[in-house]
């Protein structure tokens, strides 16, 4: 499937609806806190599946009870399409089952 850049105009609406999500440089980005870190071990592995699902995939850090995500499209030199989110939809649908803040 090709993909096209998203205008910067069509990236601000469509954060508008991710609350959390942001534009970091040319990527999303979100930070999420767990309350222990075996449940933030649970979503990377959770997120993961999704990735290869999706076909599509992120960079995940793990730290101390926290699992950051960034994504952009590397088949489009970097830029943010559809693609990335749709990776985040899906990324904050499974979040709260997590106990993701």
């Amino acid at each position: 499937m090709a993909v096209e850049p998203l205008e910067p105009k069509e990236i601000e609406e469509r954060l508008a609806e991710l609350p959390g999500w942001s534009l970091d440089g040319d990527r999303l980005a979100r930070t999420y806190r767990f309350g222990t870190h075996f449940a933030a071990t649970a979503m990377v592995v959770h997120i993961a599946q999704v990735q290869e699902e999706l076909g599509h995939h992120s960079d995940l850090t793990l730290g101390y009870n926290t699992v950051a995500l960034t994504v952009n499209t590397h088949s489009v030199g970097g830029a943010v399409t559809v693609l990335d989110f749709d990776l985040a939809r899906r990324v904050e649908e499974l979040a709260p089952g997590h106990g993701a803040s």
